[in-house]
């Protein structure tokens, strides 16, 4: 009783998120042994389920404010030469701690990762430090072109060429 008691508290505290393993652990914590099939099973037969969250996050806002550098590559990403075009955006991939986020700049002609970052957190320094490498590793010319979508986490949005 204290167990399925304590069960019911923890599904209603987290809002029915809290599944099998994270019940277990709530019991460890707390200093009593329970398996994680007796949870499992005092979860299925008092109807105590888990309640899905869809893991998507909107991680491009094209309706921002900031200035928009004018689309120098539209749509051309073919390359002659390298450290002609770079291509920067931002990806994100749900590990059990939460969103990881992993910024890329590729140069177009090799299409290979030039410069990198990831964070726990999608904050501008995330692109600015894969920028940053890309830079390092190059050195492009002024003429390099540097591409993103128009999120707002770089603030060199579309095109902009390297200074």
């Amino acid at each position: 009783m204290v167990t399925l008691a304590h069960i019911k508290e923890q599904s209603r505290i987290s809002l029915g998120r809290y599944g099998r393993p994270r019940m277990k652990e709530e019991f460890k914590e707390i200093g009593l042994k329970v398996g994680h099939r007796r949870v499992g099973r005092l979860m299925r037969q008092n109807g105590i389920s888990v309640v899905r969250t869809r893991k998507h996050k909107v991680t491009t806002d094209s309706d921002h404010k900031f200035n928009i550098a004018p689309n120098l590559l539209d749509r051309d990403f073919k390359a002659d030469a390298p450290n002609q075009k770079w291509a920067g955006d931002i990806s994100y991939v749900w590990i059990r701690e939460g969103w990881l986020y992993l910024a890329v700049i590729l140069d177009l002609h090799s299409r290979r990762v030039i410069g990198w970052a990831v964070s726990n957190r999608m904050k501008r320094d995330l692109a600015i430090r894969a920028l940053n490498m890309a830079i390092a590793f190059r050195t492009p010319p002024e003429s390099c072109i540097h591409h993103t979508d128009r999120g707002s986490q770089g603030r060199f949005n579309r095109s902009s060429q390297h200074p």
